[in-house]
């Protein structure tokens, strides 16, 4: 297990504490004078999804989590949860979405993605920033809709909904956003 001193604490490192893993989703550095520097984070138990603020010295010595990562392909939904291959092995896991986080609605069936195991329990994924996926329903576009800035509703081929320029139509391939949920562009 690899030590880790507290300007190691970066934006989506994960670290171990008291048997838990956790990814750091804020930082913030503060000189304290005569005092030392702390650093203030706040990290997100991968458990249990639950947030915590917490304070670490230059002396403290934090423990990085030991998390394995595998490819896996989603190979459909099955009510709340996903049934995923193991590349490698080929084994089958079912795995709730709410362990796989807000970025789960942008995995399309066929899709690979990277999990996150530790203790042999699957606490997370790691997928890209941007996911082409086609669109299944919206409103017809209407010719010379290109230059405008307004938007409308669209479904996703996983079910997700977010809002596209108007030139958008069924069918097609567009780029989205899987941290945020925002229409980036159309597919060439």
């Amino acid at each position: 297990m690899a030590v880790l001193g507290h300007t190691d604490l970066k934006v989506g490192t994960l670290i171990e504490l008291d048997g838990v893993p956790y990814r750091v989703t804020d930082y913030a550095h503060k000189a304290m004078g005569r005092g030392g520097a702390v650093v203030q984070v706040k990290i997100k138990n991968l458990q249990t999804g639950n947030i915590l603020e917490k304070s670490f010295r230059t002396a403290d010595k934090i423990n990085s989590a030991e998390v394995i990562r595998s490819n896996v392909q989603l190979l459909y939904r099955e009510d709340d949860n996903f049934v995923l291959m193991d590349n490698q092995t080929f084994d089958q896991d079912t795995v709730p979405v709410k362990i796989l986080g807000d970025q789960a609605k942008y995995v399309a069936e066929g899709a690979t993605i990277q999990i996150l195991r530790f203790a042999g329990n699957v606490i997370g994924m790691e997928m890209p920033n941007a996911v082409l996926l086609a669109v299944t329903r919206t409103e017809p576009g209407a010719k010379g809709d290109t230059a405008t800035t307004a938007l409308k509703p669209a479904t996703l081929e996983t079910g997700a909904e977010i809002m596209v320029p108007l030139f958008i139509n069924e069918g097609d391939k567009i780029k989205v956003n899987t941290l945020s949920g925002d229409y980036l562009e159309r597919a060439k």
